[in-house]
């Protein structure tokens, strides 16, 4: 591959799985050649900065609104404010002049992606899931190509310019996270909690009366992703539980070291979490958010359920004791932890990223 000076401009953001994919990208980019330029695009959130900043790059903020789901004051105003998205968009693409632009899903992706086919530039999307967003349904009409993560994705997978990569997972990042890990033991069957980027309440309440109702705690090891919103109160109701080998955070920067160390994740089913669950051939309890998109949670994760990786509790049927009972299930049952495992890594596809970028890199060189 050329070592030729390229720009590429890459939107989407506000929630990792969104962003995540992103990053994935870009760090192949910079694999595959070194003098790539690479600039960011979102809504720049604080979570967007941050997350984007401490992978090393750069990131341009613009004005977008969701379309879909809300009132009909809310859908005007967001219609009115496509246009100025748009405008931001070609600011953007002016001064940096990027080869290609990939948009990765999520609203704010929208003006950037359809601002770059308006002037004429390359343009692709990468969908997560097995249902694509609107936003990625209204750009694949126009874009060269269109990455996808399920062989088997609705309405996309037909399209000519479709193709299956899998999904990109991003490597540690610069400034990764440190946390003593002198209470957890290598030895104890070790739990991973994850409820996405912004955390899972239903999830973190689950947990939490799973294991007020389990015995023998100490044979435990508990590493907690709680979300911002969460994070004080789930370390409290920890303390009054009395276990020693927990680590509890709002949020994992590096949140696949700690993923080596799990022999159980609960999580929700979003793309990124399943892509890295298949990449670590992890088993998993997956509980789908239930007001995701299309539901497309549940979705995804039906895949893993299909080949028997994942145990499926949809959201309005979790509880303490349904969690509690698999929990101590897999626990002692070490040879279904080692089925489900090897059948999560069955099929992970590790060279996802790897795969876009040698395209994206020979899409930018072609006029």
């Amino acid at each position: 591959m050329t070592d030729q000076k390229i720009n590429i401009l890459i939107a989407g953001g506000k929630t990792g799985g969104h962003l995540f994919p992103g990053i994935a990208i870009a760090q192949a980019l910079k694999t595959e050649n070194i003098n790539v330029k690479i600039l960011f695009a979102g809504i720049g959130t604080e979570f967007e900065k941050r997350v984007v900043g401490n992978f090393g790059f750069d990131h341009a903020k613009l004005y977008s609104r969701p379309i879909k789901g809300k009132s009909p004051l809310s859908l005007i105003f967001a219609l009115f404010i496509i246009p100025i998205s748009i405008f931001q968009a070609l600011l953007i693409i002016w001064k940096f002049k990027p080869a290609i632009v990939i948009g990765t899903g999520g609203y704010s992706s929208f003006g950037v992606v359809a601002a770059a086919w308006a002037v004429g530039i390359n343009t692709a999307i990468q969908e997560q899931n097995t249902i694509p967003g609107l936003t990625n349904r209204v750009l694949s009409k126009i874009v060269k190509v269109i990455f996808l993560t399920f062989k088997e994705t609705q309405l996309l997978s037909g399209k000519k310019q479709a193709v299956h990569t899998g999904n990109p997972v991003r490597k540690a990042p610069n400034s990764p996270d440190k946390i003593n890990l002198t209470n957890i033991d290598t030895n104890k069957f070790t739990i991973l909690i994850s409820g996405g980027s912004q955390g899972a309440k239903s999830i973190n309440k689950a947990v939490l009366k799973a294991l007020h109702l389990m015995d023998h705690l100490d044979q435990y090891n508990i590493i907690h992703q709680t979300g911002e919103k969460d994070e004080k109160q789930v370390q409290a109701q920890y303390s009054n539980l009395g276990i020693k080998n927990i680590i509890v955070k709002a949020f994992f920067d590096d949140l696949g070291f700690y993923q080596d160390m799990a022999d159980l994740i609960i999580a929700r089913a979003g793309a990124g979490t399943i892509s890295e669950i298949n990449l670590k051939g992890l088993p998993s309890i997956l509980v789908p958010y239930p007001y995701a998109a299309d539901d497309h949670q549940t979705s995804n994760a039906k895949e893993l359920e299909k080949i028997h990786a994942a145990i499926v509790i949809a959201d309005k049927d979790l509880t303490g004791a349904i969690l509690k009972q698999h929990i101590e299930f897999l626990k002692n049952n070490k040879g279904q932890l080692i089925k489900m495992g090897k059948a999560s890594l069955s099929v992970a596809m590790p060279d996802a990223d790897i795969k876009i970028a040698k395209i994206i890199l020979t899409m930018a060189l072609k006029p």
